[in-house]
């Protein structure tokens, strides 16, 4: 039986599929409780944390409610947060379709990676950034997208070699074969715009061939989705591109298991190991080093708790001494955060247009599948604008409106290249009879 008569099948493959390819307005402030377990009243900033001396985590965990209409990662982007990241925070709860009202964690509670606090330290397990460059022990931190399995990013140190804003493509031999077989030929280069992959602005690593960029795939950020760069968010990399000289190090580490004291308490973050790592000798090596700081420090640790979070890999510290709260103590003390009047960058769906072009990217018996499938695309890069319509007993996905029959097929290329998805045009005609029938922009 074909990919396609597998409706529930064929959305995991392509949300997992739709944002990653390709190379290499600021979120508001919000008052929340923190700036860590300790619950101590203060105001922090998105992204700005000042830990106190000896203290291993920054941030505070928090919740927000969705509303109608809004995805994961919409979420995510408006937080600082990554797509796997608050995925993982959330496992209840569906990415592209979440019932409004729904209680979202913000995983913005991270035990620093054991490197040195200087510059630049990236931790690929967690897929995030953190920046020691701030006044008063400032750290900042983002998201990033990182290199995808068999074009891993590179470990080790390195500086940063020099800037450029809007910067040109060139792209590498090895990516322009990739995607001349996928019948997607790029040029030997890109300018800047709206098709350039690295966005408007780039940090070039002093190991070749590797950039710290934006992108104009926003909704890959938290996802194994580069040839090895690191990509943020549009609104991200400006401000790190503002803050950070020439010649500052950039020090990278794949350590999905992370240990944290912060008031006394001893805490774990646990990530699921990437393909890279040997998964079962880094837990051995976690559980050793637990067990000989539970010895030399007389501590009586939680392994229960040590294994479930290890297992659940949620990426949320946890206490692990005995009688600590756990989880779910965590989770019960998240800070409710006011979900603002718009998210960044959230996509607009269009309204349906009759007499427009059109793309049918899909039709099912099921609202939700076709709901989920519109979500995805109005989060490619560049948005493929997405709604569906209801006819008859039946929902299609249309990808459009489109002003022209150029237009519509450009878009129908992308969803084949893209997605792997067969597209077929609707015409003007045909969007006037939709529009006669019974209709519903979803």
């Amino acid at each position: 039986m074909s990919l396609r008569s597998h409706p529930a099948a064929r959305l995991v493959i392509l949300a997992a599929a739709v944002l990653l390819l390709n190379a290499c307005a600021a979120p508001p402030k919000w008052r929340i409780f923190g700036p860590g377990p300790d619950r101590t009243e203060a105001r922090i900033e998105p992204h700005v944390f000042a830990p106190s001396k000896g203290e291993h985590l920054i941030g505070r965990l928090a919740v927000v409610r969705t509303r109608e209409g809004d995805t994961l990662p919409d979420i995510a982007r408006h937080f600082g947060l990554g797509h796997d990241a608050v995925k993982a925070a959330n496992p209840d709860v569906d990415v592209w379709l979440p019932k409004a009202d729904s209680r979202v964690v913000l995983p913005l509670l991270f035990i620093l990676p054991d490197a040195p606090r200087q510059g630049i330290v990236v931790n690929l397990a967690a897929m995030r950034l953190f920046y020691h460059g701030g006044k008063k022990r400032e750290i900042v931190t983002y998201p990033v997208g990182i290199g995808d399995e068999g074009r891993s990013t590179p470990l080790g140190e390195m500086v940063i070699e020099r800037k450029a804003i809007r910067p040109t493509w060139y792209v590498p031999a090895s990516i322009r074969k990739d995607h001349a077989k996928r019948g997607d030929p790029l040029p030997a280069e890109v300018p800047p715009g709206p098709d350039n992959p690295l966005g408007e602005f780039a940090l070039y690593l002093s190991r070749s061939g590797y950039v710290i960029h934006g992108t104009n795939k926003p909704y890959s950020i938290g996802l194994r989705a580069t040839n090895g760069c690191l990509r943020l968010y549009p609104e991200h990399v400006e401000k790190l591109y503002k803050a950070v000289p020439v010649r500052t190090p950039v020090h990278i580490v794949n350590q999905p298991y992370l240990i944290g004291r912060s008031g006394g308490m001893l805490y774990l973050q646990a990530y699921d190991p990437h393909e890279e790592l040997d998964a079962a000798d880094v837990k051995k090596k976690l559980y050793a080093r637990l067990k000989d700081m539970e010895k030399k420090e007389k501590l009586r640790l939680d392994w229960k708790r040590v294994e479930e979070t290890v297992t659940q890999a949620r990426g949320i510290p946890v206490p692990i001494l005995e009688g600590a709260g756990g989880l779910e103590g965590m989770l019960a003390s998240a800070a409710e955060v006011q979900r603002p009047a718009q998210l960044t960058g959230q996509p607009r769906i269009p309204a349906f247009k009759a007499g427009a072009w059109y793309v049918r990217a899909d039709e099912t018996i099921g609202e939700d599948n076709a709901k989920r499938m519109a979500a995805v695309l109005n989060h490619q890069g560049p948005q493929i604008p997405a709604l569906v319509v209801r006819k008859g007993n039946r929902y299609q996905v249309l990808a459009g409106p489109f002003s022209s029959k150029k237009a519509a097929e450009e878009a129908a290329r992308r969803i084949k290249i893209d997605l792997e998805y067969d597209g077929v045009l609707v015409g003007p005609a045909q969007s006037r009879e939709l529009a006669q029938k019974e209709t519903g922009n979803r």
